[in-house]
């Protein structure tokens, strides 16, 4: 197990700075010290105090300190994935803080007026213009998401950030949460997490389902417990068009 001067000296490397570079770092931030400093902590010949430790933590990017010195911090969700899997967790994580949904209601963004500090002017966002594409899901042809068989269509604050583009449901099988017609938004991807609803394409139809992924099983499911789960072989033509965003 590695001690503590071990594990500074390892992730000093891995911030790709030498002993001086670190010394010089720390002395910027304010505690004053020169390299044989670093050298002796990492050689465990002395400890950097309370404060010298914590910049060092800040220096070299340590930002779960438990993980990094004792064990898997337990309050953590990402100590137990590798540096894969942390990645897309905190991609995903991205993806959810652009959706209204997901995130604690935040104070809006404000301008002050200089002449008055108790007004306030809210910013507004600007629109935009995204595809909105002709035919529906479960409707058609699935190889139209591939096509330019869209409209450009002039979209507010109301939809996610995050969107790349919007398709419009056909049928019962996505019901309570989305209805037959509905416009839904979708954020451009080839990659979903297990449960993530997305927009499929499977064997020349496009659907709007919930990916289920256990071990060999693939399955596309429908939130209306009356249509069937639908099932993704090998042989199967099967695309991922993106997650499902609102």
């Amino acid at each position: 197990m590695e001690n503590i001067g071990e594990i500074l000296a390892r992730y000093r490397k891995e911030a790709g700075l030498s002993q001086i570079e670190a010394a010089k770092k720390m002395t910027d931030l304010g505690s004053r010290i020169n390299n044989t400093s670093i050298s002796a902590w990492e050689k465990n010949v002395s400890k950097p105090n309370p404060c010298q430790f914590l910049l060092l933590c800040k220096i070299y990017g340590i930002t779960d300190i438990y993980s990094a010195f004792l064990e898997p911090n337990p309050d953590n969700p990402l100590s137990e994935l590798n540096d894969k899997g942390i990645e897309k967790a905190l991609e995903y994580i991205e993806l959810l803080k652009l959706d209204k949904r997901y995130i604690i209601p935040a104070i809006q963004k404000t301008l002050k007026n200089p002449d008055d500090q108790d007004s306030a002017q809210v910013i507004s966002f600007p629109q935009r213009e995204l595809p909105l594409y002709l035919l529906p899901a479960s409707a058609g042809p699935g190889e139209f998401l591939d096509s330019d068989a869209y409209d450009m269509v002039v979209v507010g604050s109301e939809v996610p950030e995050s969107a790349s583009f919007g398709i419009r449901l056909n049928g019962d099988s996505m019901t309570p949460r989305y209805v037959d017609g509905q416009i839904v938004w979708v954020y451009r991807t080839s990659e979903l997490l297990n449960g993530d609803i997305g927009i499929f394409y499977l064997d020349g139809n496009a659907y709007c389902k919930r990916l289920h992924k256990e071990n060999n099983l693939l399955e596309l499911l429908s939130i209306n417990p009356a249509y069937a789960p639908i099932r993704v072989t090998e042989s199967s033509d099967f695309r991922i068009y993106g997650r499902v965003v609102s």
